[in-house]
């Protein structure tokens, strides 16, 4: 667990974990699912879905103030080039897999990068990414859950 929300309330805790880029809920479930905190999975659930509005806005307004060739400009690049087949191939079922996937470099963040940068209309792009959300979070769940009964019987 990050050592700057070690002391955090429970239900805080895993918020903030929640929404630390590259951790998001694939780090918050198994980090509840260790300490028996099962209740506070809604919440990680939501704090990821929370995601969407903010960054998308965010991301029109400062994007063009990024300097091109910078780190965050190549990063944005990148999940753009990552994101674009799966749109192109299958639109907005194909955003909501590229969010499903639970690897670093998918998620919430990556996939309201790839919206904003493919231009996707921000009602359908929300949609699309809330379903990856909701599908990674059960791929999660159901792998920590299966870790931890494996853990249990040795």
């Amino acid at each position: 667990m990050p050592t700057f929300v070690a002391s955090l309330p429970a239900w805080l805790k895993y918020a903030v974990v929640t929404v630390i880029p590259w951790i998001e809920l694939r780090g918050a479930v198994p980090m509840a699912i260790a300490a028996n905190e099962r209740a506070y999975l809604p919440l990680v659930l939501l704090a990821n879905l929370a995601i969407f509005w903010p960054g998308y806005y965010f991301l029109e307004f400062v994007y063009e103030r990024l300097p091109e060739g910078g780190w965050v400009h190549r990063k944005l690049e990148r999940v753009r080039a990552k994101a674009h087949p799966f749109v192109e191939r299958y639109g907005m079922i194909g955003l909501a897999l590229f969010v499903a996937v639970p690897l670093p470099g998918t998620g919430a963040y990556s996939g309201t990068a790839a919206a904003w940068l493919l231009d996707l209309e921000p009602k359908r792009a929300f949609l699309a990414v809330s379903a990856g959300v909701v599908i990674a979070f059960a791929v999660v769940w159901a792998s920590s859950e299966l870790v931890a009964a494996g853990v249990k019987l040795l």
